[in-house]
């Protein structure tokens, strides 16, 4: 189904530019598309050089972790949960650990240490493959998980509020804790009604109600704090948590009379290989993205949706987010780049500039992610996981609009 969608995207690109240049007298539109496919080459290799240190780091980091076997340990808290939702993953695997610790860095905000604990667990699932060049059950509601995941601490999109002059620059924390939430729980709902899976037993319905009742506390909690209280203290709980993982890793190697130096070296070695493997994965879906940004088709698409909706009589506010909606899958950058020129336009505690604000938080950079993630493990096919992964951003942003007219009206 990838492959299909990234074919689209450079078709529909090219008609766009077409569409310029005939009728728009756009006569530089050819160029602009071309330079942004050299600019997207270019970003590809950068991001994985950018990748490199990160990878190695924390691929070292985890190497030390899982011989000394704390991550065994970790893994035991969501083992119950995860080996019924991922049947195919036996009990005492480690791709258990790894997939603990990515949802965990996940949860935090923590992007550095997420992606290569996400690239782990990829390869960590893959050895359970039986054809490598295709995704596997598991695999695909990694990723569905992954592109939708809750964020409680969304640090960055606060900054960019506070930069843009918001007088409470996290007054958006709620709405999109309840927007990334209803992301993710409809992206397992439908990821797992495909595979058939059952989520209505005991142990799953038991570790939903503990998320929610967690997530309900922490809710309740943080919208108490004032704006700049509530960034202070989720940047602590979250870099403290970061730091702390690391020097519990390293002394309980120690304890175990390993060579935790040479154990770290180790790990860091294969940072570098991942981060070569996915250039071509990455070079393949970024230009295209950048085909698409290039031609306009995205603000075309936007004015069709702004047409609908006044044809329809609905309240058309909403329509100005869209484009932050629309990139948001595509490219996080350009997301925020859109969500920025939003609320320099309409203002920051406008309805639209708050709205754009809790759709960058909502979901993540969908077909990023899999670009990245795919590539890690070289696999080829990937069946229904981009649909599963897109439900999933729908689901967010749909929430995104409905809570902002409950929250800012």
């Amino acid at each position: 189904m990838l492959h299909r969608i990234w074919l689209a995207f450079i078709v529909a690109a090219f008609l766009a530019t077409l569409w310029q240049v005939i009728f728009s007298a756009e006569l530089n539109a050819f160029a602009n598309t071309m330079d942004a496919i050299t600019a997207m080459a270019k970003l590809s290799v950068e991001i994985a050089i950018g990748l490199i240190g990160l990878l190695a780091f924390w691929l070292g980091i985890f190497q030390v972790a899982e011989n000394s076997g704390l991550i065994a340990k970790v893994s035991k808290v969501l083992e119950p949960l995860l080996c019924r939702l991922m049947p195919d993953i036996p009990r005492g695997h480690p791709a258990i650990g790894s997939i603990t610790m990515n949802m965990s860095a996940n949860v935090l905000g923590l992007d550095n240490a997420a992606t290569p604990f996400g690239i782990k667990a990829m390869q960590d699932m893959q050895s359970l493959a039986h054809d490598k060049e295709t995704l596997t059950n598991s695999q695909i509601l990694f990723l569905v998980l992954n592109t939708s995941s809750v964020t409680l601490f969304p640090i960055a999109v606060f900054l960019y509020r506070a930069e843009q002059g918001a007088a409470q620059p996290t007054d958006v924390f709620i709405p999109i804790l309840l927007a990334t939430s209803a992301s993710t729980l409809v992206g397992l709902f439908v990821t797992c009604a495909v595979q058939r899976v059952n989520l209505f037993n005991r142990v799953v319905m038991l570790y939903l109600l503990a998320i929610f009742s967690l997530l309900t506390a922490i809710i309740l909690y943080f919208s108490t704090l004032a704006s700049e209280q509530l960034a202070q203290q989720s940047s602590l709980v979250a870099n403290f948590a970061l730091l702390s993982f690391v020097v519990i890793v390293l002394i309980a190697g120690w304890r175990k009379g390993q060579n935790t130096y040479e154990l770290f070296v180790e790990g860091a070695k294969k940072g570098f290989d991942v981060a070569i493997m996915i250039i071509p994965y990455l070079l393949a879906m970024l230009f295209a993205i950048g085909m698409l940004r290039a031609s306009g088709l995205l603000t075309y698409v936007g004015e069709a949706i702004a047409g609908g909706v006044a044809l329809l009589g609905f309240d058309t506010r909403f329509v100005d987010a869209i484009p932050t909606a629309l990139m948001k899958p595509l490219s996080g950058s350009g997301a925020r780049a859109l969500m920025i020129e939003t609320m320099q336009y309409h203002g920051a505690d406008s309805f639209v500039g708050r709205l754009a604000s809790v759709m960058q938080g909502s979901t993540e950079t969908t077909f990023y992610v899999l670009a990245v993630y795919l590539g890690a493990v070289g696999v080829k096919h990937s069946r229904y996981a981009v649909g599963c992964c897109l439900a999933a951003d729908f689901a967010g942003i749909f929430t995104a609009i409905m809570v902002s007219y409950w929250f800012f009206g």
